[in-house]
């Protein structure tokens, strides 16, 4: 995706973020930016798949996203940087053909909208989280 498709979305999240709203305008330009992607996190966001996983104290978290086949696995992800599923390895990392996977925009769009289930754990409970393979 180009420098310029990046500051486009960016914009829009922007304005997501700033209203807790999103607009028909805005889910067209998303849907436009990220394609297929963008159609199954909505799917991920409408089944209340995204928790945000919050350490305290140090306030620290990651997204832990349902993933949509039939064992429904639950994938972390930083919402801008980085996911655990296959698709971002293959598709974003390896080939390039995408920004970021479906988990990245789920856990982007439910962030938000505010519509994340928050899960408090001890910063302790939370590395034990990561450092699971």
């Amino acid at each position: 995706m180009s420098n310029a498709s990046s500051l486009v979305a960016e914009a829009v999240w922007k304005a997501i973020e700033s209203t807790r709203s999103v607009t028909d305008d805005q889910l067209s330009v998303l849907h436009f930016l990220f394609g297929k992607n963008w159609e199954r996190a909505t799917r991920i966001v409408d089944q209340s798949g995204i928790k945000r996983v919050l350490g305290e104290p140090s306030g620290r978290s990651i997204f832990q996203v349902v993933g949509e086949s039939r064992r429904k696995e639950e994938y972390f992800c930083f919402a801008e940087q980085y996911c655990a599923c296959y698709s971002f390895f293959y598709d974003t990392i390896n080939k390039g053909e995408q920004l970021c996977c479906k988990h990245q925009l789920a856990a982007r769009l439910a962030a938000s909208l505010g519509a994340c289930i928050e899960v408090k754990v001890s910063d302790e409970q939370l590395a034990l989280l990561l450092s699971k393979p």
